[in-house]
């Protein structure tokens, strides 16, 4: 398993232009966690492995619309359609459905 963590965080730094603090600050752990998935040498513990998948999901719905740091940008901002939260925030907290409603919408045009 810490074999394809180490490349869900390659991929989330890759294609959502996040870094290991992002990650860090996203899944509440230390940068030095974040290494350690990313080398191999660790796993998440499951309540972090839904976070980190959820985000990858989101950052690989995002990557249709956006280059690697407008999805980075995106994921930080304040946004209209979530009640002025952050992608993030939300994403931790376990509501990731809200956000992949937001980016349905981007699909659809009526957002952007």
């Amino acid at each position: 398993m810490s074999g394809a963590v180490a490349r869900i965080v390659d991929d989330l730094r890759t294609r959502g232009g996040l870094k290991g603090t992002d990650l860090a600050n996203i899944t509440e752990v230390s940068q030095a966690t974040v290494s350690r998935w990313a080398a191999g040498k660790a796993s998440p513990h499951p309540k972090t492995q839904l976070v980190i998948s959820d985000l990858k999901y989101v950052v690989d719905r995002l990557a249709d619309f956006y280059t690697p740091e407008e999805t980075r940008i995106w994921l930080y901002a304040k946004h209209p359609m979530m009640d002025g939260a952050r992608a993030i925030d939300l994403i931790h907290d376990g509501l990731t459905d809200l956000v992949l409603a937001v980016i349905e919408s981007l699909g659809d045009g009526t957002y952007t």
